[in-house]
């Protein structure tokens, strides 16, 4: 295949050296500034482009991508408000979008893990969950568009969980809220924690990423899904294959 990259930053250069360690050619490489770029036959070759870039610039780089005809994996987050209309885009045939806030595969498994335990946990009142998410500093959206996702799916699935609230520090949530706290420190690829609190004892579901490559290869392997299908998909099209 041939892969654009949107975004050319650390995330950049790990998913080129991923896509080309199985096999596949970089075509276009974009960064901030670059948005020339676009418009080039090289850019237009791809078979699909992989955009991590940042939130006040994700959603001119799809639209650009999608004017020249190229479909998009894309992990940027940050962007949500946006993010129905592409896809209403993408469901009329004006693109192609894949999005996910996380690539990771065990994230993937993470959340259908959480999932199920949410369900169990509406017969265990004496329980009270916390989310908690841990970035390096470079990150400036929070919650991550990881730890909003994790959240949505205990909402959809748990009669007792009605929304979900960034608290304050020292701020208490009411009843049926699920508070979502959030910390920055060095370089930490990405930690996401639900914990269940009793005053006998804890229950805590947590996935640590150890390094970017695995955020890297999910994005590759999406990639991959991706080309020849059109519409709007995410990882549970891709995992639930």
């Amino acid at each position: 295949m041939k892969i654009a990259i949107i975004g050319y930053g650390r995330m950049g250069h790990i998913i080129e050296k991923t896509a080309e360690s199985r096999g596949h050619e970089i075509c276009a490489r974009i960064d901030a500034g670059d948005s020339d770029l676009f418009d080039t036959p090289e850019f237009r070759s791809a078979d699909v482009a992989i955009e991590f870039s940042q939130p006040h610039a994700a959603v001119d780089n799809i639209l650009r991508a999608f004017a020249a005809g190229v479909p998009v994996v894309s992990g940027t987050t940050g962007w949500d408000d946006s993010l129905p209309e592409i896809k209403d885009m993408c469901l009329k045939g004006a693109g192609t979008l894949f999005h996910s806030t996380n690539f990771s595969v065990g994230v993937y498994l993470f959340r259908e893990v959480n999932r199920y335990l949410a369900r169990l946990m509406d017969r265990f009142t004496q329980y009270k969950p916390t989310l908690t998410e841990v970035h390096h500093v470079h990150k400036l959206d929070h919650p991550s568009g990881t730890a909003r996702t994790v959240a949505d799916d205990m909402i959809e699935v748990s009669a007792r969980i009605g929304t979900w609230k960034e608290p304050a520090e020292g701020e208490a949530v009411a009843e049926g809220v699920l508070p979502v706290l959030h910390e920055r420190r060095g370089e930490v690829p990405g930690i996401h924690s639900v914990c269940w609190d009793s005053a006998v004892d804890s229950i805590t579901l947590t996935h640590s990423a150890k390094s970017r490559e695995g955020f890297a290869l999910g994005a590759v392997m999406a990639a991959e899904w991706l080309k020849g299908r059109k519409g709007f998909f995410t990882m549970t099209d891709m995992m639930g294959e």
